[in-house]
């Protein structure tokens, strides 16, 4: 199971770095309409902040530079909180990649030396009535969490008439 967790992220990562790779630094911020609140700048650094926090409920462990926890971390649905919609409040693009991947890494070499014992844990949280363990929340953030908010970041990208990142992924 934990080979097919790292298979989602793998992908998931590779694909998050498709949708942004042709996006002017300029528009990392922009917000083309309505619905389409999630800008690629908030939606990289949402993914950092979700992959930290994992690691966290996971190891006791959150690493993030400072700031990002209050500019990227929201509480799920029915947050208020929309993001930042000055550009000079968020990292580049090459920093919110460089951040992207390194919580990547520490989520999978957590998940390599996982003791899959401690995974069939219960884990109280919102979403528990569905997915009750810990490896229930990783395999959620891993995969539908993470897939939501591209999907978001495909959405703004259609909204911008850019093409389809997923078509260029082999």
């Amino acid at each position: 199971m934990i080979n097919e967790i790292i298979n989602q992220l793998d992908f998931n990562y590779v694909y998050a770095k498709q949708l942004v790779s042709d996006i002017p630094e300029d528009k990392m911020a922009f917000k083309p309409g309505p619905g389409l609140d999630n800008h690629p700048a908030f939606t990289l650094g949402h993914l950092a902040t979700a992959c930290a926090n994992l690691t966290k409920n996971l190891t006791g462990e959150f690493k993030l530079p400072e700031k990002w926890q209050k500019l990227f971390m929201r509480t799920g649905p029915g947050d208020p909180t929309l993001p930042e919609p000055d550009p000079a409040a968020y990292p580049t693009k090459e920093e919110l990649m460089k951040e992207l991947n390194n919580q990547h890494e520490r989520l999978i070499a957590f998940l390599l030396k996982a003791d899959t014992t401690r995974l069939e844990k219960e884990f109280e949280w919102r979403f528990a009535s569905y997915f009750p363990t810990y490896l229930d929340r990783i395999m959620f953030i891993s995969a539908n969490h993470y897939a939501m908010h591209l999907g978001q970041l495909a959405a703004w990208r259609r909204a911008m008439g850019m093409p389809s990142a997923l078509g260029s992924i082999e």
